[in-house]
């Protein structure tokens, strides 16, 4: 398998319709993805001195993160919309394979930044609100 490249690593944010047709946030230069879990110990004196986890178990979510340029695309305007409202929405994560995945998440921080004469810039986290799935 080749090295994929990071740029195909795309933040997508639905637009509330039914269905739901995501858009690209625009400018994004560098993007994070973590997938997270709690192992659930089940050890006991039966299990020969080995740790035993429990398959399934624990709570799993997912934080994304990315920094870009601010374009002031209508991905970026909702975006910081839930932002400021602390409001759940609808992302696609896509990557150069073809893979996606996509969940609900809360935008936990938004933050812009900008030099004289310089681009105005921006970093964002995200946190999944239930599943995120493989599409």
């Amino acid at each position: 398998m080749s090295a994929q490249k990071g740029s195909a690593f795309l933040l997508k944010v639905g637009d509330g319709g039914s269905p739901i047709v995501y858009a690209t946030v625009a400018g994004l230069r560098t993007t994070q993805l973590s997938v997270n879990g709690e192992a659930v110990n089940v050890t006991s004196k039966d299990s020969g001195g080995w740790r035993e986890l429990l398959s399934g178990a624990g709570v799993r979510s997912v934080s994304v993160a990315g920094s870009g340029i601010f374009t002031g695309s209508a991905a970026e305007t909702r975006l910081k919309g839930n932002a400021l409202g602390g409001m759940l929405d609808d992302y696609e994560l896509s990557f150069e394979g073809g893979e996606r995945m996509r969940g609900r998440f809360l935008v936990t921080r938004l933050d812009y930044a900008g030099d004289y004469n310089g681009e105005r810039t921006y970093t964002l986290a995200l946190e999944s609100s239930g599943a995120v799935s493989a599409v």
